[in-house]
């Protein structure tokens, strides 16, 4: 299987939408996915990722499947602290005393359990990021790949040729890709990033027993709106 995880084009976050820019960034990455051979679209209910999609499931004539799972509103209640001058709320990959904790040799030793630290404990990240994981690794196994997480790897239970794309976004993306390479969330979030219209791909072989460790074939690829002489957005912080 061919796993795409693809970030929503530019966005309005209130009221929820693509700007123009974004819609024209949909519409270059809609004319290289219809050439992709996908069996199955998947969209977070978010109005910026139905609306990054859309003309790729025009295209292709697929009709896709909301996951209400991936909107990115329970990851931003959830994954998130406040700013050290109260001027609100930022996620914890760019609030900058979690980042400097997520790059620290004590949080690496922490591996998943990086929410016991005591900056973190008691904030409700266990059950934040636990929630994620576990719907990411119901999803997986719907697709055909059930998680081990004490090895690292899926068993085939199902195993398949599919392409597989799922339009969602940043923030929630960072965690479900977390959980879905076994890289602990602080040291991907803080490591990795994804562009606006961004395709990630993720392959799911198997071996002769079964097992399968996911491996990036490409990161956050943007090569769509270089071929349109489009500028890419990314983000400043």
């Amino acid at each position: 299987m061919l796993f795409y995880y693809i970030r929503h084009g530019d966005p309005i976050y209130s009221p929820d939408s693509l700007t123009e820019h974004g819609k024209v960034q949909a519409e270059a990455l809609s004319e290289m996915l219809c050439n992709s051979g996908f069996d199955k679209i998947f969209v977070s209910t978010s109005k910026r990722a139905r609306q990054t999609a859309e003309p790729t499931c025009q295209k292709t004539g697929i009709e896709p499947v909301l996951l209400d799972f991936a909107n990115e509103h329970y990851a931003w209640i959830s994954l998130v602290m406040d700013k050290e001058d109260g001027t609100g709320e930022e996620w914890l990959f760019q609030e900058k005393r979690s980042m400097a904790l997520f790059c620290t040799r004590e949080i690496r030793d922490l591996g998943d359990r990086w929410f016991d630290h005591p900056f973190f404990a008691g904030r409700g990240y266990e059950e934040a990021i636990e929630r994620v994981y576990r719907e990411a690794d119901a999803f997986m196994e719907s697709l055909g790949y059930a998680h081990d997480r004490y090895t690292g790897k899926y068993r085939a239970v199902a195993p398949n040729d599919d392409r597989v794309a799922l339009f969602a976004h940043q923030g929630f993306g960072l965690a479900f890709l977390s959980c879905l390479l076994d890289i602990p969330y602080p040291a991907f979030s803080t490591h990795f990033d994804m562009c606006h219209t961004g395709v990630t791909v993720i392959e799911f072989a198997a071996d002769k027993k079964g097992m399968c460790i996911p491996k990036i074939l490409t990161l956050s690829n943007d090569s769509h709106l270089y071929c349109k002489g489009i500028p890419s957005n990314y983000p400043k912080f």
